[in-house]
């Protein structure tokens, strides 16, 4: 072969080769999402009941799995992601766990902590933190004190409650017999059905507060029948967040109703009967990860970590700022299994979503319900809608 013939063979091969190249993805360069996940749950005291205790990693396990999901599409786009993890066992820990995390360069945060918990760490956050609550359904915190760096993928309560009035209307159970414990969650709660009553008209007929401090394990079906002895209702409304005596309700009231509320049949953001939609698929994945079912902190962390993901895939950039602007974007949906697409509420940072109503065995509906007219998206039927709020997080 000529010298000649080997120096045109050359030449073309090289055009060749810059043609390729030159047609070929240019893979990014590699990015690195970090993402700090901080949790304190206080310590309430015993459970009068034989309630099975939430799961320590409650919510923890969630994060974990939403950053194996973000990684699985991030390693074909130069992304890699990093999950730093506090749980704390006092609310002094956890903020000093915060300040730790911020120091080190982490300004993306996934939160399970009370109210005034996650009021006292915004109020510490930059310019430049995102938080994202998944664990606090206060409804303060979408209403009258809101953060324009915070948003919420834990429903509130009165989302939760919105779903389970919408259900009562519909099945004409209008006259509502309501008890309500004595922690702060559960008078959150209870508040929170009273306007979901006044707004899809129900009526409380009785409204009585627990106040007995009795184990129910033996006395039970003396002490209830007569705690909830009235003329008629339609149904026993039950707020007992943590599960002080409402498990014992159910089957022991004076008249032979349905009971629900925090117990019986409940509104949740998510429970292990939801399967429809791909959800037995990401179950499925949940229990190989964690040994157990997923729940509603699981869910909401997962969520607030899968949005993250989603908003750094579409831009090949993890600055909190680019992110926050990109979720109240027209260009995001969040796939979550609950058979819609979500989208956070521009004016307090809430994720709509469908909520599930459940009971221990099964799935008995889905909120909201066609009836329920919004001039804008069904979505917003459930919870404080715009008009309803004071927050204008974006203006």
């Amino acid at each position: 072969m000529s010298l000649l013939f080997r120096t045109a063979l050359f030449r073309t091969a090289t055009a060749m080769l810059a043609a390729i190249l030159s047609t070929a993805p240019v893979k990014a360069d590699s990015l690195e999402v970090r993402i700090g996940y901080v949790q304190w749950l206080p310590d309430q005291g015993p459970v009068l009941s034989n309630v099975l205790p939430e799961p320590e990693d409650a919510g923890l396990k969630g994060a974990e799995l939403g950053m194996q999901d973000n990684s699985t599409t991030g390693k074909f786009l130069g992304q890699t992601y990093t999950l730093e993890s506090r749980v704390a066992d006092s609310e002094a820990d956890f903020m000093a766990a915060f300040d730790q995390l911020r120091a080190s360069g982490i300004e993306l945060f996934v939160v399970n902590a009370p109210a005034q918990t996650l009021k006292r760490m915004t109020a510490k956050a930059g310019e430049n933190t995102l938080l994202f609550n998944a664990g606090s359904r206060a409804d303060e915190l979408r209403t009258i004190e809101c953060n324009a760096n915070l948003l919420h993928t834990m429903p509130s309560y009165a989302m939760l409650t919105d779903a389970l009035a919408q259900w009562l209307n519909q099945r004409r159970w209008n006259e509502i017999f309501m008890i309500t414990g004595p922690t702060d969650d559960d008078k959150g709660w209870a508040n929170a059905f009273r306007r979901s009553a006044k707004r899809f008209g129900l009526e409380v007929i009785e409204d009585k507060p627990w106040t007995f401090d009795a184990d129910l394990r033996r006395t039970a079906s003396k002490e209830l029948p007569l705690f909830t002895q009235a003329s008629d209702y339609d149904a026993v409304v039950v707020a007992d967040v943590r599960g002080d005596f409402g498990e014992y309700v159910p089957f022991n009231t004076w008249l032979p109703r349905p009971v629900v509320g925090t117990q019986g049949m409940s509104p949740v953001s998510w429970h292990r009967v939801v399967e429809s939609w791909g959800a037995a698929q990401l179950q499925s994945r949940f229990r190989d990860l964690a040994g157990r079912d997923m729940n509603g902190e699981d869910y909401a962390t997962w969520a607030a970590i899968r949005s993250i993901g989603t908003a750094v895939t579409d831009l090949g950039d993890a600055s909190p700022n680019a992110i926050r602007s990109f979720l109240f974007s027209d260009k995001f949906q969040l796939a979550a299994f609950k058979g819609r697409k979500l989208t956070y509420r521009d004016w307090n940072g809430q994720l709509r979503q469908p909520v599930p109503l459940v009971h221990p065995r099964g799935l008995v509906a889905r909120a909201p319900f066609e009836g329920f007219l919004h001039p804008n998206t069904d979505m917003d039927t459930l919870g404080f809608d715009k008009p309803e709020s004071e927050c204008r997080i974006n203006g």
